[in-house]
């Protein structure tokens, strides 16, 4: 079996335009659409669903590759980054903080030359410690194979299956330059394209000895970004990639054992990125729910504690929320705990959810109710 990197005239992607066409069309339609419903909204609005856009990217980019992020130290670095006022900030990790820089770095700086060295920055970004999990990993520099060829493998040691094995670690000074230099040169290809060929063409080097993935991402989203002539994110393509994880990676690995046309991959990430401007209706319904909700209640007397409750109840809340649960995220008594709940209660903002006693638990009173 050949792997693509493997054949004669790598890296000569070709498609067929003929099939792209009506897609490319349809998901640019879209695209123009959200944006410019998006430009219409107040400035608030526009930074809230871009913070919760962001949000969504950066979690889900790391769940893709199993690594589960706190969504509120995410939210809160974005934030802080940004200048976006979400009242009490919640402190970020190390790694938060890293994933987070670079995806701000690939969106926000856009428009700035990519090149080895920015690279390195975003790696050694990704892993401060220089681990990747108890692993010493080579960072801020390519992969050596010191430890073997670089593989992507899946299954129980002893029954382990290959699913791609990448470039051998002497070409890749020459692969990535020549990525670096396709990827900033002038071209008649459609940017759209021109992500989802970077998203391909980078990971299938894999040039660094682990975060491949995500920084494959993070390229797709910059080069998404120079489509758009805008620093801001309002639909997230790795929200969508991690729905659509178990065909990601079969069309990963069906284009990488594949020949040199890529037009089957262009259509699935034509097709995703629709459904993820599908579901940025959804996050774009929030933001206005969210807005609607503190126009109503822009008078209440409310302390600090309960702003931010209700932030959080607005945004993604896990689970029910109880008396011990606000005092443990709130960092006060039990005692103060319920009576900024009850306070909230008579001003029709919290509700008694079904069920007493010791399981007693609150929601918002939204307009729907």
């Amino acid at each position: 079996m050949q792997y693509i990197h493997e054949q004669n005239d790598w890296p000569t992607f070709h498609w067929n335009e003929g099939a792209l066409t009506a897609k490319l069309a349809d998901v640019r339609h879209r695209q123009g659409r959200l944006l410019g419903r998006m430009e219409g909204l107040g400035f608030d609005l526009r930074d809230e669903a871009m913070l919760s856009t962001l949000t969504q990217d950066v979690v889900k980019s790391s769940e893709i590759e199993g690594e589960i992020l706190d969504v509120d130290q995410v939210r809160s670095s974005i934030a802080r980054r940004l200048g976006i006022d979400i009242g009490a900030l919640t402190p970020a990790s190390h790694d938060v903080e890293g994933v987070v820089e670079m995806m701000l770095d690939a969106t926000g700086n856009y428009n700035k030359p990519l090149n080895a060295e920015r690279l390195f920055d975003w790696h050694a970004s990704l892993f401060p410690t220089g681990r990747s999990g108890m692993s010493r990993i080579v960072v801020g520099a390519w992969r050596d194979d010191s430890s073997g060829p670089m593989q992507v493998v899946s299954g129980a040691s002893g029954q382990e299956r290959v699913h791609f094995q990448a470039p051998e670690a002497a070409r890749l000074n020459k692969e990535m330059d020549a990525f670096l230099t396709w990827f900033e040169e002038r071209s008649e290809t459609d940017p759209v394209l021109r992500a989802a060929i970077a998203h391909l063409w980078f990971v299938t080097i894999h040039p660094f000895e682990d975060g491949n993935g995500r920084i494959a991402r993070a390229i797709a989203d910059m080069a998404l970004a120079r489509s758009e002539n805008s620093q801001r994110r309002f639909y997230s393509m790795s929200m969508q990639i991690r729905q659509d994880r178990n065909a990601y990676y079969q069309m990963l690995e069906t284009a990488q054992k594949g020949e040199l046309d890529i037009t089957k991959w262009l259509t699935w990430f034509l097709e995703c990125m629709g459904r993820a401007i599908d579901g940025a209706q959804a996050t774009l319904e929030k933001v206005f729910a969210k807005a609607q909700f503190w126009e109503k209640h822009r008078k209440l007397p409310l302390n600090p504690r309960q702003q931010d409750m209700i932030n959080r109840q607005l945004d993604d809340f896990k689970g029910k929320l109880t008396s011990s649960k606000w005092a443990k995220i709130e960092k006060c008594s039990p005692d103060t705990a319920l009576r900024d709940i009850t306070e909230l209660i008579a001003h029709g903002v919290l509700k008694k959810d079904a069920g007493g006693g010791r399981s007693t638990s609150y929601s918002l009173v939204m307009d729907a109710d």
